[in-house]
């Protein structure tokens, strides 16, 4: 007496799930990922970096607050802030 019909003979339906860890592991040695940075975004990692005149003048006020000597405009800051909302 036979239990399988004629066309389930050596039938695994598991068999393309064994055989697939196999595929990707070849598939992945064939392709590598790869990360290109455009000349707009060289561009702005650029544009990050402080030119030499702006890092002086940094450099001035962090020693003078180091010595203690930096003295803050409260009138300049708040007109500045002012000025800053009042714009947008």
């Amino acid at each position: 007496m036979k239990i399988n019909g004629p066309n389930h003979a050596n039938f695994n339906p598991y068999q393309k799930q064994v055989n697939q860890p196999t595929d990707l592991k070849n598939n992945a040695k064939q392709q590598q990922d790869k990360v290109e940075i455009s000349d707009q975004g060289k561009a702005l990692q650029d544009s990050g970096k402080t030119s030499e005149a702006r890092q002086k003048h940094i450099n001035e006020i962090k020693s003078q607050v180091e010595d203690g000597t930096y003295k803050v405009d409260h009138q300049r800051t708040a007109k500045n802030l002012v000025d800053f909302f009042a714009d947008k």
